[in-house]
């Protein structure tokens, strides 16, 4: 027989912040009556598409240093909060529930049956264990407080016109495209980072290198022209431009300044990334070539990293024949080449998001919240978890993890506060 309810905590979002929080609040508070309200009709979302369904769970980063340099917002906040829910804490959570995690050669870690629905799965278990009760397609209006004390109990009003009465609310819905969808939480006292899109793939519809989609090359440089803005890592050439891990961070590290230019910029590329090769040592490479290979044709002669289509087609562009000889190239095609595949330009017109999977830069300003208790310093018992805050991570699970500790935060603060 369970305890009798004495308090009553709305969590709003059932994505994993969310969710995360209500279980771990209605595990470790049993007299908390857990309500989880989510606007659409599933829960986990994300979670159930991200890393192509495998969902990417955290990163094996262990080293306290390192994690917050994955953040380009939010890294002092995340600094202040890891020592208490870490990633080797999350792994241990999900051990302890029989969901053991594997690390892949890049450090992201899946559940070893490589499947979100693993994830998914336990979570909801969990919530069923300790009698969370969910309500989907239930949006939310607007939250009211005390506004003599500013603080709880709320009532929160539902767009269907629903009141519920609660003593602890927590914020834990995602980010918002749009600057006006934060206009109930700024209505709470609360100030707004302007949003803009995080984790974007960069457009390049008229430039020919579109024509090679499918195309992948295992380590690319890419640096944003005008800035110091550079991501070395894998790069995907798809029928629209360019995406892959590379180009992915490089839009979270610049979301803000490629937004104030309107997604029109300009890139460099070395497709060699941190090989040892230099402008001058592809001459020299080049220069071997002409004497240990003269008959041999330059399209059976690549760079190893580099793909037989993509040399194909540096070969096109410097206008140099498929089937021309090694000895018959000139110092004008040779510098042509090292240009394409050290220094090539190209223009970006455009991005594209992923709705999914879409994350945000922008949010609750992360001054209004305590990173000990993710409280509002604002309204008291106001929480807030995940993506709602001013907080995003590169792509690599870096912004599930945020979302596990900053719900496991909100989640102890609650369960402490109760009573």
């Amino acid at each position: 027989m369970g305890l009798p309810v004495t308090q009553t905590l709305v969590v709003i979002g059932g994505g994993a912040a969310g969710l995360f929080c209500a279980v771990n609040v209605a595990r470790m508070a049993p007299s908390v009556r857990v309500i989880l309200v989510e606007k659409s009709n599933k829960l986990l979302a994300k979670v159930k598409v991200s890393g192509g369904g495998r969902c990417n769970v955290t990163h094996a980063c262990f080293d306290r240093q390192d994690l917050p340099g994955y953040y380009p917002r939010g890294a002092q906040f995340v600094k202040r909060y890891q020592h208490s829910f870490f990633t080797t804490d999350t792994i241990d959570w999900f051990a302890a529930r029989n969901v053991n995690l594997k690390t892949e050669a890049d450090g992201r870690m899946f559940p070893v049956t490589d499947s979100s629905q693993t994830i998914i799965d336990v979570l909801l278990q969990e919530a069923a264990l300790y009698g969370v009760q969910i309500r989907l397609k239930t949006g939310v209006q607007r939250i009211e407080i005390n506004t003599l004390s500013l603080s709880g109990p709320f009532i929160v009003h539902t767009q269907a016109g629903e009141s519920i009465s609660a003593d602890f609310c927590c914020i834990a819905c995602g980010g918002f495209a749009q600057s006006a969808s934060f206009d109930w939480i700024r209505e709470l006292g609360h100030s707004i980072e302007e949003p803009v899109p995080s984790l974007f793939t960069f457009n390049a519809p008229a430039h020919p290198i579109v024509s090679l989609q499918g195309v992948s090359v295992p380590e690319v440089s890419v640096k944003i022209s005008g800035t110091k803005l550079i991501q070395t890592g894998p790069v995907l050439i798809t029928h629209w431009g360019l995406s892959g891990p590379a180009i992915l961070k490089l839009s979270a590290y610049g979301a803000r300044e490629l937004a104030q230019r309107n997604y029109s910029f300009d890139i460099q590329i070395n497709w060699l990334g941190r090989s040892h090769f230099t402008a001058a040592s592809l001459s020299d490479f080049f220069n071997d070539q002409r004497t240990q290979h003269p008959t041999q044709k330059l399209s059976n002669g690549k760079l190893q990293s580099i793909p037989q289509r993509l040399w194909e087609f540096f070969l096109s562009q410097a206008g140099i024949a498929a089937d021309r000889r090694w000895a018959d190239l000139t110092r004008r095609e040779e510098n042509l080449l090292i240009r394409l595949l050290t220094d090539m330009s190209v223009h970006v017109e455009g991005k594209t998001t992923f709705k999914e999977e879409f994350v945000t830069a922008g949010g609750v300003a992360l001054a209004e919240i305590d990173p000990a208790t993710m409280m509002s310093k604002k309204v008291s018992h106001l929480y807030f978890a995940g993506e709602i805050m001013n907080v995003d991570g590169i792509t690599g699970g870096f912004n599930f993890q945020h979302a596990w500790s900053s719900g496991m935060l909100a989640a102890r603060a609650i369960a402490a506060a109760q009573g």
